[in-house]
């Protein structure tokens, strides 16, 4: 049996766990900290991985193993080649195979279809740390130290999907019945990602030899504006069509609220992916592997993120206790 090792207990990593674990496979999750319940029949291993000499001890019985694991999102300059240097060297030191989960930061600002085969044309510090670990994967594997493909997503969205441009601030809001809160310009088109289907392609990758010495945008579902994408959220959690849904941030108030706030901070160096079409190419992929892994319909995948934030909410509601006014029922005897 082939056995697999997850780097990262993030949305991506846990997602990867989650459809191998559905088939049956083997799977270890490598993750200093847990912030929830692996799949069950998962095994954890408390492991820092930016020693080489420890990736190795990780990875020891590993055939394959999914880099999808981050730094803080504000450390990924100090942080993240590190990180990377010590995931190849443990992949090299025992012959496994290497899928890596990453974004699009590295092309920068894109004025036309996003496509693997653009530049790595990014000014910003993310942007640039993206592509100095992109390059560090494809030149090991090019240099024959290891077996390497990677997997490329735009924006996430999906179960366990929180710190994204449309995680707590859309789905999250929405749920509670309060307006989205955008950036850039929504009535532009912008290409977002099902984890899910992530997960299912970086799956694909590992054990494809046509994926290896390569970077591949994955499946992502019909790419539609941001207001039609949030306008769907709202649809699946039944909110009254005239709810006014949106509240968008761009231009001089994003800037200057990237100051105070955090998420709006972090998205700084992203905004012209806001404020301008941003639309994904997966026709390399699709050409390639045909329908051994395609997207799911965006209004599912809404559906189905939708469900996952309902039952996190109802799971995190603080336990009210009866009081001798309250009136008895049903669930009060047991």
């Amino acid at each position: 049996m082939t056995k697999h090792v997850v780097v990262g207990a993030g949305p991506v990593g846990l997602a990867v766990t989650e459809h191998l674990r559905e088939r049956g496979d083997d799977v270890a999750v490598v993750a200093r900290h847990l912030s929830g319940r692996l799949p069950e029949g998962a095994e954890h291993r408390r492991i820092d991985v930016t020693d080489p000499a420890l990736a190795k001890a990780a990875f020891e019985d590993a055939d394959v193993v999914y880099h999808c694991a981050q730094p803080p999102y504000h450390l990924w300059p100090e942080l993240f080649p590190d990180l990377t240097r010590g995931i190849v060297e443990g992949v090299e030191a025992t012959g496994a195979r290497l899928v890596v989960a990453e974004n699009l930061y590295m092309y920068g600002d894109v004025d036309a279809r996003i496509t693997e085969d653009l530049p790595y044309a990014a000014t910003g510090p993310k942007g640039r740390t993206r592509a100095k670990c992109a390059r560090m994967v494809l030149d090991a594997h090019d240099e024959g130290r290891i077996e390497a493909t990677i997997g490329r997503a735009s924006d996430f969205f999906g179960p366990r999907v929180r710190e994204s441009a449309v995680g707590e601030q859309v789905f999250g809001e929405a749920v509670e019945g309060k307006r989205a809160r955008v950036f850039g310009n929504p009535k532009l088109p912008h290409t977002y990602t099902y984890v899910p289907d992530f997960a299912r392609a970086l799956v694909l990758l590992g054990e494809r030899d046509e994926a290896l010495g390569e970077a591949w945008h994955v499946p992502n579902p019909e790419t539609v504006s941001t207001r039609r994408f949030v306008y769907l959220v709202y649809d699946a959690v039944g909110i009254d069509p005239g709810f006014p849904r949106i509240l968008a941030v761009s231009g001089v108030p994003l800037t200057l609220g990237g100051y105070v706030s955090s998420p709006l901070s972090e998205l700084l160096e992203q905004r012209h992916s806001f404020e301008a079409p941003y639309v994904v190419s997966d026709k390399k992929f699709r050409d390639t592997f045909g329908d051994a892994v395609t997207a799911t319909p965006l209004e599912t995948a809404i559906e189905e993120t939708v469900a996952w934030y309902r039952d996190e909410a109802i799971a995190t509601q603080p336990i009210r206790l009866s009081t001798d006014t309250d009136r008895p029922s049903e669930a009060t005897h047991q």
